[in-house]
């Protein structure tokens, strides 16, 4: 028997404007491989890396139509026969990294997020702006039971992205961190940062954000044609921006690292010498491993990370990706499912 759900499907990109998602019925993916699982959702946090899938600007995409969504928090509904390290009704979240070959080269020294056979959830396998999802069972992760169903969605993507970025930009306790564009994943990012004692100087056009970042205690706010009180020892570039990059060298002291954390970002000017002299380094950020997973979570629960999210129905999902396209809100906007 053919089971059937909703689901916001892509079918062809467009303009957010017009509203290229529609909510559909669709089969559920069945039957199970013998490691998968199907995972009845309950929320799925939107991502910027949705709006740029939805947009036609991550071209081609691998598969259409496609189900967008990878901060997807769900409870086991059913398991393949060789899955042995969940149980039914366990509350799970599914992130970015769908699957990996496990065997080139780049999996093999830990680096599986550079995979070239890497699959992605919302992207190359149908994700979570639906009822249910199917997923690999070793790409799943067990949920802290101090975040409910909609702050948990953020910590999936903008929180584990947030982790490897921080990581990139080789920060270290007591430094100055600039974080460049204030959304969901700075607003998680901060309160690492803050609790490895470093001084944020957060960069964004905004007030509302601004005012946000004041509130998670930035040491200073301002534009990025602003001139903070010191240079900063490391930074995060969160906007799909390549102009912006050289405004931020300007302000990155010698040694500095700017880690660049856009799955698509326009041109970089060219860049005089004199902004990368003195040993400044430019790293992109690519993916995410399940490690960084791993290790996020646990750093999540110790913090106690605070999300600031708003919630939207699955129907709205093309309203909640226009404002995300339009920063009309703070943090994170989450899609409640069931």
């Amino acid at each position: 028997m053919v089971l059937i759900m909703k689901a916001m499907v892509l079918r062809k990109p467009d303009s957010i404007e017009n509203s290229p998602l529609e909510l559909e019925d669709i089969p559920i993916k069945r039957p199970l491989s013998e490691d998968e699982v199907l995972l009845k959702l309950k929320t799925c946090g939107v991502c910027h890396t949705d709006l740029h899938i939805v947009e036609g600007e991550l071209d081609p995409l691998p598969k259409l139509p496609i189900v967008p969504g990878h901060e997807i928090v769900a409870v086991v509904d059913e398991l393949g026969e060789n899955v042995k390290n969940f149980k039914k009704g366990d509350r799970v979240g599914v992130a970015w990294l769908y699957s990996t070959d496990q065997t080139c080269k780049y999996c093999v020294r830990g680096q599986e997020n550079l995979c070239p056979h890497a699959k992605f959830t919302g992207f190359s396998e149908n994700g979570g702006f639906a009822e249910f999802v199917t997923a690999p069972s070793d790409y799943i992760y067990l949920l802290p039971e101090s975040f409910d169903d909609i702050k948990a969605a953020p910590l999936m993507c903008a929180g584990v992205i947030g982790y490897r970025s921080l990581r990139l930009s080789e920060v270290k306790p007591g430094e100055t961190l600039g974080l460049f564009g204030f959304g969901a994943s700075a607003h998680i990012v901060i309160q690492i940062a803050n609790h490895w004692d470093c001084e944020v100087f957060v960069f964004t056009r905004s007030k509302e954000h601004q005012e946000h970042a004041k509130e998670l205690d930035a040491a200073w706010v301002g534009t990025s044609k602003d001139i903070p009180p010191k240079k900063i020892d490391r930074a995060i570039s969160f906007a799909p921006s390549g102009p912006l990059v050289l405004d931020i060298l300007q302000q990155l002291d010698r040694g500095g690292t700017l880690a660049i954390n856009a799955i698509y970002l326009s041109d970089i000017p060219p860049i005089s010498w004199d902004l990368l002299w003195h040993e400044r380094k430019i790293v992109s950020v690519a993916n995410v491993t399940r490690q960084d997973a791993i290790e996020f979570l646990k750093i999540a629960q110790e913090i106690e990370i605070k999300t600031e999210t708003v919630p939207y129905s699955l129907e709205n999902a093309n309203q909640a990706l226009s404002d995300l396209k339009y920063s009309r809100f703070n943090g994170a906007a989450v899609l409640k499912i069931s």
